[in-house]
């Protein structure tokens, strides 16, 4: 199904919501309650949902006595081996009043590179929805390497849409939409709507960022919604306080309008990129 407009997520029928780092860790832990229960609200009404949730790294660092996030591959895979362990427990521990069980899915790029790989990872995603699980997807920071990464869970999250055949996307961040220039700046303006093919160019939405506990930025955001979009992927960015909002499909946040005539899926596409 492909949406008209963002009011379509309240009754779509699979979507994938993607959580940032900063969203969900340090003194943003207890954002994750209100997250799963709007996850939970979605749910109830049948819809089968798809959680990219980042944070293992910057949950694992206060275990590691880590102050900022960490440059070196080595520490950065023991603090994700630690912190999606807890991310896990956290996130079970909110779903539980709603009697609903999560199924933890770690992707490396390779997974999606890979025919067969991929064609598992789509197989064992659609089971655990029939199933009525709500999956939780993050990347494999444990292993994945500085070279062969998806560079960002935006991207990731826009992959993980076409690999469900995913209705809509929602990308949750710290800001309530996209502006035609950073937010600070004199000038700036939310944008409401991306109409499909629409020209960007114009808009200054500035590099990926690195923040101390993650990575990402509006950047990341355009170009994962515009992947996913090109998919005929209909996607949402706004600001995690407004995730009630979002899947009730109100009117928030930048809504990027889906292809009209996507072509069909060819099985796989090259995911490598480089670390930032």
């Amino acid at each position: 199904m492909s949406l008209q407009d963002r009011a379509g997520i309240a009754g779509a029928p699979r979507v994938v919501v993607k959580v940032g780092s900063s969203s969900i860790s340090g003194e943003n832990a207890e954002k994750i309650q209100p997250i799963v229960e709007a996850l939970a609200e979605a749910h109830a009404r049948g819809t089968e949902v798809v959680l990219v949730s980042s944070g293992a790294i910057a949950t694992g660092m206060p275990f590691l006595m880590l102050d900022s996030r960490p440059s070196d591959l080595a520490t950065q895979q023991a603090a994700a081996a630690v912190g999606q362990n807890v991310l896990i427990y956290r996130y079970q521990a909110a779903l539980r009043p709603f009697e609903i069980v999560a199924g933890q899915v770690l992707l490396t790029a390779g997974d999606l590179e890979n025919p067969t790989h991929r064609s598992n990872a789509r197989r064992a995603m659609e089971r655990l929805l029939g199933l009525r699980i709500l999956p939780i997807v993050n990347e494999n920071d444990t292993v994945a390497t500085h070279e062969i990464r998806f560079g960002d869970n935006d991207r990731l999250a826009a992959l993980v849409a076409q690999l469900t055949g995913a209705d809509a996307l929602v990308l949750l961040s710290d800001i309530e939409s996209l502006y035609t220039r950073p937010p600070g700046e004199p000038g700036a303006r939310p944008i409401h709507t991306v109409e499909y093919g629409d020209d960007l160019a114009g808009y200054e939405f500035g590099s990926v960022v690195v923040n101390s506990v993650g990575t990402g930025g509006a950047a990341t955001k355009v170009s994962a919604a515009r992947l996913a979009s090109a998919s005929g992927v209909g996607v949402l960015v706004t600001s995690a306080d407004l995730v009630f909002q979002a899947l009730r499909g109100e009117d928030v946040g930048t809504w990027f309008a889906p292809n009209p005539q996507p072509a069909p899926p060819t099985g796989t596409a090259p995911v490598r990129v480089s670390e930032h």
